[in-house]
């Protein structure tokens, strides 16, 4: 049983990690095509077409569409609110700020874990967190020059991280995750469509290029990378989801040492070793790091043995 436990971990852990990895390369896509596409368009086309896929797995499963739709609601106001204030924000300020922000959503989880669900960390947790978070910094080269497009980018890395704790909320509660990811898509999407056409924004692209990246990221970087990251969340924690999910900007630059032709600097390469280290460090026993508790132990074993004496 236990085996069976920790093959499922470690299967989530790889979805995960192919998930950060499909956004990591993704990055440049987007903040390319919003030259000739709107960015809230953009996310709701994405999402409309990501919600059709996920539509035709459930009735091919016999999954209800619509059971329960509040809680795929609030999913879906967390992601909307994460990709709309991202899209946006990509477009005004530099890819290394956006990359350094949206991974400050590793901070924000047992921050908001702590102040909505009274959840208190571990200590093992607190300290991956710290180290994930330096090696960001070094990854990404820190803030530079901070502007609205930061700020946006800010919002979008705090609802990353509760959007993170609400899915395992929900999955505890026993729903079922690709219904979830269903509603949660319907929600962004219409809501970005309708929004675009209250402000009356350009539906279009502006090439035939436009329209296939707008269905790659469709396809990828929301139907498939959501979806796992939905399923894996009932395996593990949201602070080790967190510690994966940082890979992002690493993965990012290692496609521009390969793909990309670009030369591979040290200091990344060293800040992407320090979030692997706290991934590795997220993963070992909750008390390992406290020591007055394994020193206790002895104590109270020895107490026993004398009032058994």
């Amino acid at each position: 049983m236990k085996d069976a436990s920790t093959g499922k971990k470690i299967i989530s852990d790889i979805g995960l990690l192919y998930a950060a990895a499909i956004w990591g390369s993704t990055f440049f896509i987007v903040k390319g095509s919003l030259e000739f596409i709107d960015p809230v368009i953009l996310v709701g086309y994405r999402f409309i077409i990501a919600t059709l896929l996920v539509a035709l797995l459930c009735i091919i499963t016999k999954r209800p569409l619509f059971k329960n739709m509040r809680k795929g609601i609030v999913l879906g106001i967390f992601i909307w609110l994460l990709y709309i204030p991202q899209t946006i924000g990509l477009g005004i300020t530099t890819a290394s700020n956006s990359g350094f922000i949206t991974g400050l959503f590793v901070a924000f989880v047992p921050i908001f874990s702590f102040l909505i669900f009274r959840r208190v960390p571990s200590l093992i947790g607190i300290t991956a967190t710290l180290i994930s978070l330096s090696g960001l910094w070094i990854l990404t080269g820190g803030l530079t020059d901070i502007n609205k497009g930061d700020i946006l980018t800010l919002l979008a890395a705090m609802t990353y991280a509760i959007h993170i704790l609400y899915v395992d909320k929900f999955l505890k509660d026993g729903d079922d995750p690709v219904t979830l990811c269903f509603q949660q898509f319907l929600f962004v999407g219409i809501a970005s469509l309708t929004v675009g056409g209250i402000a009356g924004l350009p539906f279009g692209w502006g090439n035939a290029g436009t329209g296939w990246i707008v269905l790659f990221l469709a396809v990828f970087p929301t139907f498939s990378a959501f979806f796992i990251q939905v399923v894996a969340q009932k395996y593990t924690s949201p602070i080790r989801v967190s510690l994966i999910f940082a890979f992002e900007p690493v993965f990012a630059a290692i496609f521009a040492w390969t793909l990309g032709g670009e030369k591979i600097i040290l200091h990344r390469a060293l800040g992407g070793l320090l979030i692997f280290l706290a991934m590795i460090i997220s993963g070992l026993p909750r008390d390992i790091l406290n020591f007055e508790k394994r020193r206790a132990r002895p104590e109270r074993l020895n107490k026993v043995d004398t009032e058994e004496q």
